[in-house]
């Protein structure tokens, strides 16, 4: 059972790019995080949109067809395999997640897609145990994959270690595979004392920090940032159009990029 009368994470992110798939919950704990760091809604569409950018530039530039999506969230079109396969039409990708309304409306999008494309529940810590699964291994038969921690990493505690965690899959990636990755990242100590005091209590304490741009700068750590010399803010990051939103404050910004595995 999904209990609605709690706000998730996932469904929060869906109603600030104006999805359909949250509840008076989830809006209720939205209009309280934009009391405190107005951007979030251009902040949450902003990097929707770098994820685009992302997947495109991957298969279009460095001719990946392989990608595996660490905490998916929910479908919103247009997703990573729909991106891929406009480029690469037999890409592969496997979704992960652990949300079950997540899972349940990925399986109902992907049901005449399973062939190429799969969804594994699975919290996205449990390194070891997602490159067990059949859908992952089947990815890595010696091709490149793109591993995509998209606004993701946040979530994570630092008693979990994001570093490690980001360390660990690009080890057990072939060479020449690539990271995407993004977080909520500002450098006023009292915006990410007050944002993530406050996404902890919503979430029942299932969530991490927001760090600052030189803690989120440590995820690339080993990597080689590609296009650009070090992380950014990701509406900067190649953007294709001068219409889409840009960051208009600077409470916290969606921090990251790609980077290529040596």
């Amino acid at each position: 059972m999904i209990d609605v009368s709690k706000p998730s994470v996932a469904r929060m992110y869906d109603y600030l790019i104006d999805g359909t798939d949250n509840y008076p919950s989830d809006r209720e704990a939205c209009a309280e995080l934009l009391k405190m760091a107005p951007s979030t809604k251009e902040l949450a569409r902003i990097n929707r949109a770098f994820l685009v950018r992302a997947v495109r530039y991957l298969a279009q530039q460095a001719g990946i067809q392989r990608f595996l999506d660490h905490g998916s969230g929910l479908p919103t079109r247009p997703n990573v395999h729909q991106v891929a396969r406009q480029i690469h039409p037999e890409a592969r990708v496997v979704y992960i997640d652990n949300d079950p309304l997540v899972l349940a409306h990925g399986r109902v999008m992907l049901e005449e897609d399973l062939a190429t494309t799969s969804v594994i529940e699975a919290d996205f810590r449990h390194t070891e145990d997602i490159f067990k699964k059949a859908e992952v291994t089947g990815l890595l038969d010696g091709e490149p994959v793109a591993a995509l921690f998209v606004s993701v990493l946040h979530c994570i505690p630092d008693e979990h270690d994001p570093w490690a965690l980001v360390k660990d899959v690009a080890r057990r990636l072939p060479s020449g595979s690539y990271m995407v990755i993004s977080q909520l990242a500002s450098d006023d100590p009292h915006l990410r004392e007050n944002v993530t005091g406050f996404m902890k209590e919503i979430t029942g304490d299932r969530w991490g920090r927001v760090r600052s741009t030189a803690e989120v700068q440590r995820l690339f750590d080993g990597l080689e940032l590609v296009e650009y010399s070090e992380p950014v803010e990701v509406s900067t990051w190649r953007p294709d159009t001068d219409l889409f939103p840009r960051q208009q404050t600077q409470e916290w910004i969606e921090y990251g990029g790609i980077a290529r595995i040596p």
